[in-house]
């Protein structure tokens, strides 16, 4: 069953953000374009990378109005202390979310049950709270940042153009197609 088109199911967790701890739930996500972007676990190999690749871009998507949530099973006390040990962990500045009950990861469809983690997947939310884009990858293989920016602009300029769809390798300001019969079999 897919997710696209489904409003994001009640949760309550604390994060680690920028030096503190804070509330996070289904509600003070809504109104904003959310980035919930799940990790197996704190004080791992590519968890670091993704984590601060997204890092680097956080101002582009702060730009478009797009907050981004880490969310693994470990703690937010865990995630402090990797704050506070990890270079490449010092530079994220999004909230890093707790999911020990694994709430979370069972409401996005990423748990690994038998292990109490989550895979990699990669969820935008709009600000009704429903999901429109989706990605989720084996343990091993780590996302870009850039292509997740990318997506969520195709996602936002889709919902501000009705009518209007972006193909394959669109990027801000390429051309966009307009669905009608007189473009069957003509692309």
């Amino acid at each position: 069953m897919s997710l696209i088109n489904t409003r994001i199911k009640p949760f309550k967790a604390t994060a680690f953000h920028q030096g503190k701890f804070v509330d996070v739930s289904h509600e003070s996500v809504l109104g904003k374009w959310s980035l919930f972007v799940f990790y197996p676990a704190d004080f791992t190999f590519v968890c670091p990378t993704e984590l601060e690749d997204l890092a680097d871009l956080h101002g582009e998507f702060q730009k478009l109005g797009v907050e981004i949530y880490g969310v693994s099973t470990d703690t937010h006390f865990a995630h402090k202390a990797w704050h506070d040990t990890s270079a490449a962990i010092k530079k994220v500045k999004y909230p890093l979310v707790g999911d020990p009950t694994a709430t979370l990861s069972r409401n996005f469809g990423v748990l690994i049950e038998e292990e109490g983690l989550a895979l990699r997947g990669s969820f935008l939310v709009n600000p009704d709270g429903v999901i429109k884009v989706y990605e989720i990858h084996d343990l091993g293989i780590g996302r870009s940042a850039a292509e997740m920016l990318r997506k969520v602009k195709a996602a936002q300029y889709v919902a501000t153009h009705p009518g209007e769809v972006c193909p394959a390798k669109w990027d801000e300001g390429a051309k966009t197609l307009k669905p009608s019969l007189d473009l069957v079999g003509k692309i």
